[in-house]
């Protein structure tokens, strides 16, 4: 397994310390910072949850610097980024953070995108993320770590960038999604 690969898969292992940290009732008390209160453990998993992030990047910035893209990545890398994501926005529901109708549209199109890798995969055709779905991935991590640090910052200000995040993470997921399907329906209808 390349170096690419190993941080991808790391994305994957952050997933369970994430969950332990936020869903945990650990007592370690509030913070306040930068105009939001937060209880401890939410600064911390937003924490990890920031760097599970980044390591996306990274991962793509060794793959594509060293010509280390393999087929592998391109499935390990998007299959990490659902379930980062998913794991995080049930948690948000969980903890009363983010509405449930717009996490269950989101989880929706990740199942159904990743459902549809999986039967070209079937076919011997892996289809690399394109730059619709990595800049809803962002926007979805960007929408998650507001959410996740409260409002952090803009709370001082009274604007609920959180939710406006979401709101934008939830268009460019229906955007990308449907871009994803119709860009790959002829190779889904051949698969039948």
């Amino acid at each position: 397994m390349n170096l690419p690969n190993k941080i991808t898969v790391s994305r994957i292992f952050l997933i369970p310390i994430f969950l332990l940290i936020m869903l945990v009732p650990f007592s370690w008390g509030n913070i306040e910072l930068l105009g939001a209160e937060m209880p401890v453990t939410h600064l911390i998993g937003a924490l990890i949850f920031i760097i599970a992030s980044v390591t996306d990047w990274v991962d793509g910035y060794f793959a594509r610097k060293y010509n280390l893209v393999t087929n592998l990545g391109k499935f390990l890398d998007p299959l990490a980024d659902k379930l980062l994501v998913s794991a995080a926005l049930i948690v948000l529901v969980d903890l009363n953070l983010a509405p449930s109708w717009i996490v269950i549209i989101i989880i929706s199109r990740e199942f159904a995108v990743t459902g549809l890798r999986l039967v070209l995969a079937g076919e011997g055709e892996v289809v690399a993320a394109n730059q619709l779905g990595k800049i809803k991935t962002w926007a979805q991590i960007v929408a998650i770590s507001a959410l996740l640090l409260h409002n952090i910052i803009f709370e001082m200000v009274s604007i609920r960038f959180d939710l406006i995040a979401l709101w934008v993470a939830m268009f460019f997921t229906i955007w990308s999604g449907w871009d994803y399907f119709a860009k790959n329906k002829q190779a889904f209808i051949n698969s039948k």
